[in-house]
């Protein structure tokens, strides 16, 4: 496959039903984008592609205000901060960036969330959401026991197990709780690896290479995707087979993924901006949560790990 030798063992959700609902060309629709990833960015490119099987048609009838802020949350606080001038129609963050947006009422703001919305604040329930908020969540909580049985499915002799984690992340503590309980119950020590932003990032791979642990299970969420590269080869370096949450890792270098498909996700994520723009209040449009995932293996680092 190119560049990125990694087979996905269940396709996701790019296939579903693709429909073109005619739009009215007289009317512009302003979305404002705020994110912590950087351009060229695979998760604008499916939320596009989403809007555009919807009929909307940059330039015509919808116009994307693009608002990057990689690894400085006051940019993106004052990015969000626009948004209070009341001049879009919709808002969508990406990763982190929603934390910039908790404060934000004026609009109606669509998410798409590796952690708890309903613990970092962001709706009511995930059926209710109650107010400005709604979007998606990518189940980590929910996918973090299985993970751990899949790592054990490949590693049979799987003992001791790193748990890298940035513990800043909404939730971050119920998915270590159900990693923990997966681990104990296949006999696998999990050595708990926490750290808080970039700056922790070198002590803690430090910590995890100290540990002479079998493998390495990394929570997916913004920080390690935008350092997964940077984790990806570290594991290779000390020979760790690793598990990760999305297929983004393995492109970098990880050896499996298991989770939702983001690109999918954020196609998906169009529907409700679709709706919102039609007028439905994200109040009463349940967060979405994936039902099909996928299982990623990048061939080339099982090769180098032999």
């Amino acid at each position: 496959m190119e560049r990125r030798e990694f087979i996905a063992l269940v396709g996701a959700a790019m296939a579903w039903p693709v429909a073109a609902f005619a739009q009215d060309s007289t009317r512009i629709h302003r979305i404002f984008w705020l994110s912590t990833q950087s351009q060229p960015d695979p998760f604008l490119d499916g939320f596009r592609e989403g809007l555009r099987a919807r009929g909307y048609v940059e330039g015509k009838n919808l116009v994307l205000e693009l608002h990057y802020a990689i690894g400085n949350p006051q940019a993106l606080r004052e990015a969000a901060s626009a948004l209070r001038r009341g001049q879009v129609d919709l808002a969508v963050s990406s990763g982190p960036a929603t934390r910039a947006m908790t404060e934000v009422a004026e609009v109606p703001v669509l998410f798409a969330l590796s952690g708890d919305p309903v613990a970092l604040g962001l709706v009511r329930s995930l059926g209710q959401p109650g107010g400005n908020f709604t979007g998606s969540t990518f189940l980590s909580l929910e996918l973090a026991g299985k993970r751990v049985e899949l790592l054990k499915e490949v590693l049979p002799n799987l003992r001791k197990l790193a748990v890298l984690s940035n513990a800043n992340h909404p939730g971050e503590q119920s998915e270590w709780r159900s990693t923990k309980e997966a681990a104990q119950k296949l006999d696998i020590v999990p050595h708990y690896v926490p750290f808080s932003g970039a700056n922790e990032l070198d002590g803690a791979l430090g910590s995890v290479g100290e540990a002479h642990a079998d493998a390495l299970l990394v929570f997916p969420d913004a920080l390690t995707m935008v350092h997964r590269t940077r984790i990806a080869e570290f594991a290779i370096a000390q020979r760790l087979p690793s598990m990760f949450g999305w297929s983004e890792y393995c492109d970098a270098g990880g050896l499996l993924s298991y989770g939702a498909n983001q690109r999918a996700t954020y196609f998906w994520l169009a529907t409700y901006a679709d709706r919102i723009l039609r007028g439905e209040k994200p109040a009463n449009l349940p967060v979405h949560q994936p039902t099909k995932f996928e299982l990623v293996v990048n061939l080339r680092t099982a090769e180098l790990l032999g």
